[in-house]
């Protein structure tokens, strides 16, 4: 083979070489963002689910100032512990109800908000108390003694009382 014929097929071989690396990126990328996506959801959720765990024990208070950490109620909490990482909730538990997109609770994901209708104000159908899922059928949240707590959501007064669950991470 002459030189020409060499360098001929090199060039071939390194454009087709050039085109195959690119299709390969490109078909992977959107499956590495993804996996990009889901890894820093959930390591936000883990670290908003943390920081409320330094909480534990600090007094319920209905109508809390979201301006402190001596006490909470229940919306106020989650409006302390997602803000610190970046996101925004309104005030309420009706009004956080309305944030993000629903989820089943057969879906529920480390960081999801879940609503529920209890106490004095309960229909049954609205929301009045609301906690951040931390896995294992176990939720976050303050209302009453002994203030911020984990609760099991699928026992007692939780499980009767839960109305609906949204995705704001």
């Amino acid at each position: 083979m002459t030189k020409h014929t060499w360098t001929h097929r090199f060039a071939v071989i390194g454009i087709c070489s050039s085109l195959a690396l690119t299709a390969a990126i490109t078909v992977a990328s959107p499956v590495a963002e993804a996996a990009t996506t889901a890894t820093a959801t959930t390591s936000k959720a883990t670290k908003i689910i943390n920081y409320g765990k330094t909480f534990m024990g600090t007094p319920y208070k209905f109508g809390a100032a979201t301006t402190t950490t001596r006490n909470f109620d229940c919306s106020s909490l989650m409006k302390r512990i997602y803000g610190k990482y970046g996101v925004t909730l309104p005030r309420t538990s009706v009004a956080q109800s309305k944030m993000g997109v629903a989820v089943s609770k057969a879906n529920l994901k480390k960081g999801d908000l879940v609503f529920f209708s209890t106490g004095s104000r309960s229909t049954g159908k609205n929301i009045t108390h609301v906690a951040t899922y931390i896995g294992n059928g176990k939720i976050l949240h303050t209302y009453g003694k002994p203030g911020v707590i984990i609760s099991d959501l699928n026992k007692g007064n939780w499980k009767k009382t839960y109305v609906k669950a949204r995705r704001v991470l």
